[in-house]
């Protein structure tokens, strides 16, 4: 297991293979696909971002609403091809992170090995025991998006899977490999 900080991502993600369990510590930004689009759009115009993307981590992820006494509700991935026709950009703008569940498309998978950046799969259909390893949470970008608004979120060693790395590899590919053998 390599237990990693988020402020270590820029640098330590060329040296993650697919396959790696990883436990992430630090900042992490939600977004999902209706924030990614108002994102692409200050992109095009020169507006401000939310964020600065260089170096960053984003979690495809909708956190429900947090309930008396916790820091967010649940908190489990979303399908990451929805963004897949923002992320090269995002990439190229020094994304050094993405984290979600499923495959990624061609040209994705291109632009993480352009960039030097790393794909983690998050637990599918667990956002209730996710949510017990983020520490902070707070609403950055687009609030009237609800759920889906950008939010910074503080994690505590969140368990993931590197699925698609820097130098090709891509445990959808190699899994259905092993298997078909």
């Amino acid at each position: 297991m390599i237990k990693l900080n988020t402020s270590e991502l820029k640098e330590k993600a060329r040296t993650l293979r697919a396959g790696d369990k990883v436990l992430l510590s630090g900042t992490v930004y939600t977004s999902r696909d209706a924030a990614h689009k108002r994102i692409k759009a200050l992109l095009d115009c020169g507006g401000e971002l939310p964020y600065e993307p260089d170096g960053a981590a984003v979690y495809y992820a909708g956190p429900t609403a947090a309930k008396d006494g916790m820091v967010i509700g649940s908190c489990g991935p979303t399908t990451s091809g929805r963004m897949d026709v923002y992320s090269p950009e995002f990439l190229d703008k020094g994304l050094s992170a993405m984290i979600g569940k499923g495959e990624r498309s061609e040209a994705v998978c291109e632009a993480i090995k352009r960039n030097g950046a790393v794909y983690f799969c998050a637990i599918g259909g667990a956002g209730a025991l996710a949510c017990k390893c983020i520490t902070e949470c707070e609403v950055i970008a687009f609030e009237d998006l609800g759920c889906e608004s950008v939010k910074r979120l503080t994690f505590e060693e969140f368990p993931l899977i590197v699925a698609i790395d820097c130098i090709g590899g891509n445990v959808f590919k190699s899994g259905r490999e092993k298997f078909s053998r």
